[in-house]
């Protein structure tokens, strides 16, 4: 009876193992595989495109089980060498964030071929680029035009229902550096404003950075001074100084690529997204499953649930019912096909 009963005891030890390693394997499906970043000079902290970008990375570790690094890159003459030591260092996947970092991400893909690359905000030409990298692109402008709605109608329509809120119809957009993601910003945003508001006397200011805070707090507090009672920051670090303007000159900001609601809850109205966490996350799931295919750039938009605006927390019984129904109307209208939203100023008809 002794040997029987230590003979099932031995298979029921070695079932519960054989279950617990089939289990830590469902969840670990990622193990073996590292997954770096290089960020863009805004780094981390930015609670923008930097931190909304390393969120995926960290839901990807929890997720899939991969093992995850960053490193910071304090100028530009660094993306090279990062992007470079990153793959040496056995990175498998390998991500440049930001627009600027496009030139350093193909000559590091093609001097690594046997590590991929994955740029955000980074158009890859199909014809020329190595097969290891790939492109990562979001329709901006949609979400700036969803932004714009809210601002057209609340600035004006609707300024009685917030003491942040003016009489003088007049609006503006702080903008970091004049790069194509931002100008699909800050084009959406006023026609989306035109589109509610033709009357709205719409601000802008490119300040050339998006690492300097004072820039973008002393350029918000020449727009409130000239009225406006809503600012749109499209800059990245510098613009987090624009909603600390807005905070204490006591009118409302709209952030930019992420929700940065916990910014300033008392001013913050919303924010302009792009869904960086989940594009990050994704392409970081189709290394694990052996899916990844470079050469080409992927857009992500409204269609894909990658664009929109970020819920209106401290503002929810602020924003009138027909504001919220302007912004469901339009995307709606976006995803059928009956509202081509502007990507460029020229073909939104910017003046200024």
């Amino acid at each position: 009876m002794k040997n029987v009963f230590k003979v099932l005891l031995l298979v029921t030890v070695l079932v519960l193992t054989a279950g617990l390693v089939f289990a830590g394997g469902a969840s670990e499906k990622g193990a073996g595989i590292s997954v770096a970043m290089a960020t863009d000079v805004g780094g981390l902290g930015d609670k923008s495109f930097n931190d909304g970008s390393y969120a995926g990375l960290e839901m990807a570790k929890e997720k899939l089980g991969v093992n995850i690094a960053v490193v910071e890159s304090k100028q530009m003459t660094d993306y090279v060498p990062n992007l470079t030591g990153l793959a040496e260092d056995g990175a498998d996947l390998v991500f440049a964030v930001g627009f600027l970092m496009a030139d350093a991400m193909i000559e590091a893909a093609r001097n690594n071929p046997d590590t991929y690359y994955a740029g955000i905000d980074i158009f890859v030409d199909p014809s020329s680029a190595p097969d290891n990298a790939l492109g990562i692109l979001f329709k901006e402008n949609e979400s700036g035009y969803l932004a714009g709605i809210v601002a057209g109608l609340m600035t004006k329509e609707y300024a009685s229902t917030s003491d942040r809120l003016n009489d003088d119809n007049v609006v503006g957009a702080v903008l970091g550096m004049d790069i194509p993601p931002v100008e699909k910003f800050q084009a959406g945003f006023y026609a989306g404003v035109k589109s509610v508001n033709p009357d709205c006397k719409v601000l802008s200011v490119v300040t050339g950075s998006f690492t300097d805070l004072a820039k973008g707090k002393e350029a918000a507090i020449a727009m409130i001074e000239q009225g406006a009672d809503i600012i749109f920051q499209i800059a990245g670090l510098t613009g987090l100084g624009a909603i600390q303007a807005a905070k204490e000159r006591g009118v409302c900001a709209i952030g930019v690529d992420v929700d940065q609601y916990a910014e300033a809850p008392e001013a913050v109205i919303t924010s302009a997204e792009k869904k960086l966490t989940r594009a990050a996350f994704l392409t970081i799931e189709s290394v694990v499953n052996g899916t990844f295919e470079g050469g080409k750039s992927l857009e992500f938009g409204i269609n894909e649930g990658a664009t929109g605006i970020a819920p209106f927390h401290e503002f929810e019984d602020v924003i009138p019912h027909a504001v919220k129904k302007a912004v469901e109307k339009a995307i709606k209208d976006m995803k059928a096909g009956k509202i081509s939203v502007p990507a460029t100023r020229a073909e939104a008809g910017y003046e200024g």
